[in-house]
This record gives C-alpha cells, sequence and structure tokens, in this order.
C-alpha cells in the first residue's frame, strides 16, 4: 500500500522536497500532494526587486519550475488552496480551495511545514491604504509593478533599510523614482556592523536616495482618494505617492502554533538534523519557516534565504524517500548590491559576539579587488572579527566594488571550518593581476587580526 504526503507550501522547500521524494520514490509507493495558496510555485523572491527594477524583463524568468512541470513528474499540485488547520493527532489537514470557498479533509501519513515567511506590517494607521506593498511573493511584485505604471506621482518612501529595503530603494531610483528611505536605526543594512553600514549609507546617498536615520513611522496618511500620499514619522512628514516595505519578515508559523508544533524564540519551527519537527515522527519542515543552528554562536536564529530552502527541501525529500541527510546550520552569510556597491557579511557582527559572550578583536582594512595597476580594479573595505584568545575567526564584513562581494565565500568556509586567522593566512588562493592583488584582502584582514590577536590575548 502507498503512502501520502502532504506537502504545505510550493516554493523552494515545499517543492524540492516533493521533488527529491519522487526521484527516491516512484507513485505507485508515495502519493505526493501539494497545497499552494498562490499563483506561482518553485520561483525566486530574490529577484523580485531585480524585475521591478527592470534589470529582468519578464515575471516567467523567476520561476524554475511550473506547476504543469511539477504535476508531469506525478506530483499533485494544487494552486490557490490554502490549508487552514493541521489535525496532527488525526494525521490530516484542512484545506480550502481560494477560488470556491469549499473545504475538506485531506489524511497524511507524511506531512512537510514549508510555509515561509510574511512581511512584517506594524499595526499602524494606514497601513493597509491603496499605495503600501509588501514584497515577498510574485503576486506582490506584479501588484507594486501595477501600482507604479498608474500612478502619477514619482515620490517613493521605503520603510525599513535591510537587504529588500536596499534593493527597493536601488529599484525604484532606475524607475526614475525620488526615494526616501526611513530607517530605525542610525545606519542602513542592520546586518552589518554599523560602521561598515555608514559606507553603504554614503552610497546611497550618492545614487540619489534619501535617508532618514533614527525615525520612527507612526502612521501612513492617505488622501482623499483613500490611497497613501504621506509616510508620517514622530519628527517630519515624508510625501509619497507609494510605500514599500522593507522592514523585514517573520515565520509563518500561525498553523503550526495553533497545531501544538514546537517554535523557537524568533517564531520559527523547531527541528531535528534532519529537518524533521521535533517530537514528531512523521512531519518534517523546511525553509524560512523555521530556525537553524548557528555555527559560529551555538544559537538558534531565524534566516530567510532561497539557499537554505532549497538545501533544507533536499534534505526532507531525501528522509521521506528512504535516504539520509542532515542540515548542521549555517553560518549567516549574505550578499548583495547597492548599484555598483557589493555588500556581504558571515559569522558574527559585534553586537552577536557579545550576546554570545565572546571577547573579540576587530580590525578594518582598505584594499582593492584586483591589482591596483590593473583595470578596473575597485575599492574594497574588509572587517574581520576574530576571537581575542584563540584567534579563532568569529565574522566577516565586506562593502567594495565589483568583485567584492563574493569573497566572503572565503570566510564561510573558514568559518564552518572553525579556522583561525592565522591558519587563514596560509590559504592558497588563487592569484592574477585581474582577479586580486598578491595578498587577497581577505587575508590581509587576517594577518592583520592575528597581530591583534597577539598584542591583546
Amino acid at each position: 500500500m502507498s503512502e501520502r504526503l502532504i506537502v504545505i507550501g510550493g516554493d523552494a522547500a515545499g517543492m524540492s522536497a516533493a521533488s527529491q521524494a519522487r526521484r527516491l520514490k516512484g507513485a505507485d509507493e508515495l502519493e505526493i500532494v501539494v497545497f499552494e495558496r498562490g499563483h506561482f510555485t518553485s520561483f525566486s523572491a530574490c529577484g523580485i526587486p531585480y524585475w521591478v527594477s527592470g534589470d529582468v524583463s519578464e515575471r516567467d524568468d523567476l520561476i524554475a519550475r511550473t506547476p504543469e512541470e511539477h504535476r508531469s513528474r506525478a506530483i499533485d499540485l494544487r494552486m490557490r488552496t490554502e490549508v487552514v488547520e493541521i489535525d496532527v493527532a488525526g494525521g490530516r489537514v484542512r484545506a480550502r480551495d481560494l477560488e470556491s470557498g469549499a473545504e475538506s479533509w485531506t489524511d497524511y501519513d507524511k506531512l512537510v511545514i514549508a510555509t515561509g515567511a510574511r512581511p512584517i506590517r506594524p499595526p499602524l494607521p494606514g497601513i493597509d491604504a491603496p499605495g503600501v506593498h509588501g514584497v515577498q511573493t510574485l503576486d506582490d511584485g506584479q501588484a507594486l509593478i501595477e501600482t507604479l505604471g498608474r500612478t502619477e506621482g514619482k515620490r517613493a518612501v521605503v520603510i525599513g533599510a535591510g537587504y529588500i529595503g536596499v534593493e527597493m530603494a536601488e529599484a525604484l531610483i532606475k524607475r526614475d523614482y525620488a526615494v526616501t528611505m526611513v530607517n530605525r536605526g542610525d545606519e542602513p543594512m542592520s546586518t552589518l556592523d554599523p560602521d561598515m553600514g555608514a559606507l553603504v549609507r554614503t552610497a546611497m546617498c550618492g545614487m540619489g536616495v534619501e535617508i532618514v536615520s533614527g525615525a520612527e513611522v507612526t502612521e501612513i496618511r492617505t488622501g482623499p482618494d483613500g490611497r497613501v500620499n504621506a509616510v508620517v514619522t514622530v519628527d517630519a512628514e515624508y510625501p509619497a505617492d507609494v510605500v514599500v516595505l522593507g522592514i523585514g519578515v517573520h515565520p509563518e508559523t500561525t498553523l503550526a502554533a495553533t497545531a501544538g508544533l514546537p517554535l523557537g524564540k524568533h517564531g520559527g519551527l523547531l527541528t531535528d538534523l534532519a529537518m524533521r519537527v521535533r517530537g514528531q515522527d512523521n512531519i518534517w519542515a523546511g525553509g524560512d519557516c523555521v530556525e537553524v543552528l548557528d555555527l559560529v554562536s551555538g544559537v538558534e536564529r531565524h534566516i530567510a534565504l532561497g539557499t537554505h530552502a532549497n538545501k533544507h527541501g533536499q534534505i526532507i525529500g531525501s528522509g521521506i524517500g528512504g535516504g539520509y541527510a542532515t542540515f548542521p546550520g549555517v553560518v549567516g552569510t549574505a550578499v548583495s548590491k547597492v548599484c555598483d556597491l557589493e555588500v556581504a557579511r558571515t559569522g558574527l557582527r559585534e553586537k552577536e559576539a557579545r550576546a554570545a559572550g565572546l571577547q573579540y578583536v576587530t580590525v578594518i582594512i582598505e584594499s582593492t579587488s584586483r591589482s591596483g595597476y590593473y583595470p578596473g580594479a575597485a575599492k574594497m573595505t574588509v572587517k574581520m572579527l576574530a576571537e581575542r584568545r584563540t584567534g579563532r575567526l568569529l565574522g566577516v564584513q565586506i562593502v567594495g566594488g565589483e568583485g567584492a562581494g563574493k569573497r566572503v565565500d572565503i570566510a564561510a568556509v573558514a568559518l564552518t571550518a572553525r579556522m583561525t586567522v592565522e591558519q587563514m593566512t596560509a590559504l592558497d588562493l588563487g592569484y592574477a593581476p585581474p582577479f586580486s592583488p598578491v595578498w587577497d584582502p581577505v587575508l590581509v584582514a587576517a594577518r592583520k587580526a592575528v597581530t591583534a590577536v597577539q598584542q591583546r590575548g
């Protein structure tokens, strides 16, 4: 007799799990049913800002695999169908057809929860007014593009200065909008230390973004037509024809919480190394709805990234299909760009190192992405944190021109291997003038960190 696998969520983690399980087990052994409440599957949410900006011309370029392609692989994919209840004791879910409103129960032998994350929408007056947009799904991107196409004014306010906020500010600049970014923090990109975030602010101001720091939004004001026309803070008011929320996301775990499944302090589901929900034998979870172990600090964090979601799905599908795989954790690597400026980080910021009770040293160096004499060499700044006594690498942040961002991968590997900064100085990295100075900037920072550890240790 075949088993039934139900997957809640048809994007990265959910469809990766379903596809991997199907590779390992045929339809006669495993029936796979996927419920997806949206209009699209397997799409790149990270690419939405570049679609909005026009760098990506077609929406479908962001879709890795369509519903029809999934169905051709013997996956029963039910679009525009939302799971509204999980009955753990009964081994079933209740789903609602969003077009007809009809509801029905479906039994499962195995369940995957891949409900993703939702944009944070603070309970402000006017937050749901026409012209206010979160950006999480292709539907969100389409709605924003339509608003930009029919809005007469050219004033935009971005609330929040994280990855999404910064990328959307650039997208709106490219669409000839006057952009104001309202940020609660002192510097944009709170995933960086403030001294590195200041470099991002300088670059954004240079491309024409007005950045308002230390500002608390109190209201989104609307005009006589009900549409947004201003963002109000404690101290000022900023005219707006369109507002984009870039405040961040929160794990979408309402279903899981109601079903009594375990959540962490960030609101994400807690799983074991095989991505099985803790305390459950037949329920798995992955993607933006889970918390993951930080391998540097040893604490659990919520990090919403497509790279993790796809890995989670592969691991879950392998376990369900009879194989074996684990997800040991992350070091917190992320990379982005603002026009020609590349921004990257991995490991711990100073704030996180202090919270973990670590004593550390920091160093900052300036270098270039190529040999200084080679055409196109771009400036870059590298900040490195190392444990004060042992010299263990704790974190790296990089801000610079073309060729800077992906250098963070060197540090990500070193963090995963728990290398010291002294060990890093011996890394045999590739060198040629078009790609790097003789001493790669990351290794220059490591050398300086070694000296700091010796002096402070």
